[in-house]
């Protein structure tokens, strides 16, 4: 990002009905201490007044008086901002999550062929070929899961809060507690399941996918894990589920007696996640584990072949350079995992690396070339990007994107990045989504966060799901089903 120390910005965005679009927008070019966003005379009072540095130019730049709908109004506004700060985001108009999904209904629901796609996200969206050929990738990859509808399962999600330490970019459900507080909100979970499956069976309705996340789901113990994985595959008809995965994530909590509980209950999906292999850079954010501790955890991993694993590693982390990167990058293909997921960093509100530096992600960083040349090497061992999405606060205004060796592609994460289907989310935390086929929309249906209040309207969280979550499949309701 060009940072822009000698003028400062004022932009009138004259009351536009996608002002919080178009601010979104504006962040992709410029610091929150250069500009101040007015909105016409409605915010002419209130607005509060940003002190603009000494001897700084001011640029004004109005929407004031054209008449321009959402889109037009962004890409007027990308060419502005283009033309006075000499930057041009990479991801061109774009500033939402889901930049893959697009693409699809652009072919799904608008009948273009992918060669217009391409053209659409080039010419009209303002992509660089870098990006454009990405989501195209990407979207080309993933088809053999978008291209078919869901019908009458779902994903199913379940939700572990707790992790061995807090990393200084955490912004998820996670606590380090007693593991009496585990087991106590463990019960809770149990109750959940129990409720939530049997209503699942009532309306003949079965998970495509289970998903274990976190938090870290292998802070349970072996008995624990047992338990838990039993739950569901006695609450839930389990006879359509295609992939079953738990995030074991932490390789310091992996150990074989966990692993054989895994195997014995058919899950064939873990994470061993590293981020960095560089032992300095796992102390700076949090990781009580260090690089050994990952070799050692892929040995332990090693005779269960029939597990694909994933492991993540983190692109712009706090004083890692460029060869620091690749050099994580290469250990990380040596130990041979069938998915890598290069994750950009980004600097969320409620985490600590928020609270140390709010403007870390703005800082010209080399993330541009390490995410780049992940994806070339990446290709050169086999591996072919899946899925990918974007976060705000992300170094770089870049991306998280996941490579798989073919056919071994996450069907879960596939299918809750393109958000056609209902996804159920249980424990602190979850965010279920009931997906509406014929109006292709979605709606919302969220538990607590913390595990604690969880714990104590457990009740409620249940009866939130009986009235709004099994919608879609009830054959009293309008709109009906994933199709």
């Amino acid at each position: 990002m060009k940072n822009n120390t000698t003028r400062f910005y004022k932009i009138d965005l004259a009351d536009h009905p996608s002002g919080y679009e178009l601010s979104e927008l504006i962040k992709e070019f410029l610091r929150p201490s250069e500009y101040q966003v007015l909105n016409g005379r409605s915010d002419s009072k209130k607005q509060k007044e940003i002190p603009v540095p000494e001897s700084s130019e001011m640029v004004e730049i109005s929407l004031a008086g054209k008449e321009l709908d959402r889109d037009q109004a962004k890409q007027w506004l990308f060419r502005e901002l283009c033309r006075e700060t000499g930057y041009r985001p990479e991801w061109g108009t774009l500033t939402g999550v889901r930049p893959v999904k697009m693409a699809n209904e652009l072919m799904d629901l608008k009948g273009h062929t992918p060669e217009e796609v391409r053209g659409i996200l080039q010419d009209y969206y303002y992509l660089n070929e870098e990006k454009a050929d990405l989501v195209m990738e990407t979207s080309a990859v993933q088809r053999f899961v978008t291209a078919q509808p869901a019908g009458r399962t779902f994903g199913l999600y379940i939700g572990i809060p707790f992790c061995p330490t807090r990393c200084i970019y955490c912004a998820f459900t996670s606590n380090q507690q007693p593991y009496a507080e585990v087991q106590r909100y463990l019960q809770a979970l149990l109750r959940e399941i129990d409720a939530v499956g049997k209503r699942c069976r009532e309306l003949e309705i079965r998970p495509e996918t289970v998903y274990f996340g976190g938090g870290t789901p292998t802070t349970l113990r072996a008995p624990e894990l047992d338990l838990l994985l039993s739950a569901v595959e006695t609450a839930f008809d389990m006879s359509s589920v295609r992939e079953y995965c738990v995030e074991a994530g932490r390789p310091d909590t992996i150990t074989r007696d966990r692993l054989e509980v895994l195997q014995r209950h058919g899950v064939g999906r873990i994470s061993i996640n590293p981020q960095s292999m560089n032992d300095g850079t796992l102390e700076r954010i949090g990781r009580t584990h260090r690089s050994e501790d990952i070799r050692k955890a892929f040995r332990i991993a090693s005779p269960y072949r029939d597990m694909i694993i994933n492991s993540d590693i983190i692109a712009g982390l706090p004083d890692e350079n460029y060869d620091m990167f690749l050099q994580t990058l290469r250990e990380v293909i040596d130990l041979g995992p069938q998915n890598i997921t290069v994750h950009t960093l980004a600097v969320k509100r409620s985490s600590r690396l928020h609270e140390m530096d709010a403007e870390y992600h703005y800082a010209e960083r080399e993330t541009g070339r390490m995410v780049y040349d992940a994806r070339r090497i990446l290709a050169r061992h086999g591996y072919r990007p899946y899925y990918m999405y974007r976060q705000k606060h992300m170094a770089g205004n870049f991306e998280n994107v996941s490579y798989a060796k073919p056919g071994t592609e996450s069907i879960y994460n596939i299918r809750i990045m393109d958000e056609h289907q209902t996804i159920i989310a249980l424990g602190a935390g979850g965010i279920s989504k009931a997906y509406y086929g014929p109006s292709n929309r979605l709606e919302r249906v969220p538990n607590v966060s913390n595990y604690s209040i969880y714990i104590e309207r457990i009740d409620e969280m249940i009866e939130r799901k009986n009235q709004k979550l099994y919608r879609p499949f009830a054959p009293e309701a309008g709109e009906t089903g994933n199709c």
